[in-house]
Parts: structure tokens; sequence; C-alpha cells
């Protein structure tokens, strides 16, 4: 059996023609290394396929370079775009993000700590919320909790926050429509919960008319039967959905009956789907930066393992997209 020798730190520093104290200065993220001097080394490293050996980087420096991300196990499409803005905060600070996936058992029992306290990561970031005797470790790495999902991987805190849907009934209102149905998805959901509760709240303190919340199961048939089944004469002209999916059917239902989309019936979407912006009509939709929440929490880590404390206000992560599908109200 031949054995194959494993690239060293000296082959890197050989071929791009520097010392390897310099490769190991740039492997560490040290800014002092000149860009052309960083060109040759990053260009070595993929010409040997060069991996440092973390385990005895971290005998020698108690450092290595990685840092934990902790989810609960769950699919969540939001996930994706969230941990692709901490990877490049992380890849710019010089760092590397291993994403570990535990269930509601481990992640409310010892696990995390157990992470933090096993040497192979310098931090910890949960994005969930952990038990208070869960959120340090005794001598290991950091750990910081910052809840984005609960344990079922539903979003929560920044992810379902709902400020913007008084902005999305104030804009309606502002334009003529006085009644107005809001489509949601599961009952219990967080976002759905909250969102609800601001539309409730927005319309009575604008004096304006509910024709109810419907639970769509974030189902789009049920969206579009609830503005199909509408009554002859109603008065909803506007129709607000829990998610661009729900806004969908509601257009859809409106077509089915013969209404247009903004003319008889403006409908709003939230999450901003990719496909939002291609229907006919273009879908108004509530925004949610979530590569931007990555970026921000991974820096928050950072900030922690610096010695600082967390930043508690942070800015809001949603915008109004304002796009076809909304309008002033036409009386029937």
């Amino acid at each position: 059996m031949t054995t194959v020798r494993r690239p060293t730190i000296r082959d890197v520093a050989r071929l791009a023609g520097v010392s390897h104290q310099t490769v190991s200065r740039r492997l560490r993220g040290d800014p002092t290394v000149s860009p052309m001097l960083a060109a040759h080394i990053d260009n070595a490293v993929a010409q040997l396929d060069y991996r440092p050996n973390l385990v005895a980087r971290a005998m020698r420096s108690r450092s290595t370079g990685r840092l934990a991300m902790v989810l609960p196990v769950g699919d969540a499409t939001s996930s994706l775009q969230l941990l692709s803005g901490a990877y490049e905060a992380a890849q710019a600070a010089g760092f590397a993000v291993e994403v570990v996936s535990l269930p509601a058992t481990e992640l409310h029992g010892r696990r995390v700590v157990e992470l933090a306290d096993s040497g192979l990561y310098e931090a910890v970031l949960a994005l969930t919320d952990l038990p208070p005797q869960h959120r340090r470790s005794s001598d290991g790495a950091p750990i910081v909790s910052a809840p984005v999902y609960d344990e079922h991987m539903r979003g929560i805190g920044p992810l379902s926050e709902a400020s913007r849907m008084a902005e999305l009934v104030t804009h309606l209102a502002e334009h003529g429509h006085r009644e107005l149905l809001h489509l949601t998805g599961e009952t219990d959901h967080p976002a759905s919960v909250r969102r609800r509760e601001a539309f409730e709240r927005a319309v009575r303190e604008l004096d304006l008319r509910s024709a109810g919340v419907v639970d769509c199961r974030w189902d789009p048939a049920i969206a579009a039967s609830a503005v199909r089944d509408l009554p002859r004469d109603t008065g909803v002209t506007a129709v607000l959905a829990g998610n661009d999916t729900l806004a969908a059917g509601a257009v859809r239902g409106a077509v089915e009956r013969g209404w247009s989309v903004p003319g008889d019936l403006s409908v709003t979407g939230w999450d901003t789907q990719p496909l939002s912006a291609a229907m006919l009509p273009a879908l108004t939709s509530v925004a949610i930066d979530h590569r931007r929440l990555g970026a921000d929490l991974l820096t928050e880590l950072l900030r922690v393992m610096g010695g600082d404390a967390p930043e508690m206000d942070r800015p809001s992560i949603t915008q109004i997209v304002w796009r076809e599908s909304t309008g002033p109200a036409r009386d029937r």
C-alpha cells in the first residue's frame, strides 16, 4: 500500500517563495501580509490542496480557527441564506464555520456545552434558545445563544418580527381601503401569531373593518378558496397574506372570480420569494434579509470572543418591497 504524504506548510512556503512563518500569518488572516504575497500563498495552497493540521494547531496555540453554529434538527429554507451570511463574515475574519444540527433533547441537555469544551471550536453560536445553565462553558469556548429558530426549526425572534404589518395596513388605508382580510399560516406558528396580532391591532387603531383571519395552514389552495368564496357583496378590497405562497393563492382566487389585481383587490405577501417579482402582477411583499442576519450574528459572536458585551439593539432586517399587486381601492 502506498502512503501519500500530505503537503505541509513548508511545501506551501517553498512553492509561494516565502517563509513558512509568512504562510502561517496568512492562514491566520494577518492583515500585515501584503496583497501580493497573500495571492502567491493562496495560489500555492490551492495548487497543493493544503489543509492545516487543526489538531497540531490547537496544541500549539490553543486556537483551531473554527466556530460552531448549532441549529435544531429541521428544514427551513431561510437557514441557507442565513448560514451563507455567517460563512462570509467568518471567512472575512479568518475563521471557518461548522454547522451542527441537534434534536431538541440534546439542545436542552449538555450537548452544546460539550461542544464548547471539546477543544475543537473557539466559540459556539446557538441559533436557538438554550437553558440558562447551558449558555456558558466551564473552561471551554464561549457560547452565545441567539434565538432565531425554535426547537421545531420555525422562525422566531427577528425572523418573526411583524412591525411591517402596521406599515402595510396604513399604506392601504391611505389608498382608500377600509375592509381587509388576513390569510395566515399555521395558527400556532410564532411568525403567524405575531403577524395576526399586528394586523388586528393596526385595523383597530386605524378604525378599519376586518373581514377576519383565515387559517390557511400555508396552503395556497386554501388561500385561493378564501378569496373565491367571499360573499358577492363583500366590502373586502385588500388581502394581507402571511407569506408569498398564500398571496399567490389569493391572486389566483381573485382571478377565478373575475377580479383584477390590483384593480378590484390589492394583495400583499411576506418573505419576498424569488418568483414574487416575476408574477403578473408582481407581488408587494415584506423582504427579510436572512443573509445580513447571519452576518450580524456571526459578528456578535466575534465581539463576545474579543471580550465585548453582545450588541443588544440590532437594526430591523425587514423592509416592504412595493410592487404592482397593490393600488387604490375601487368602489364596488
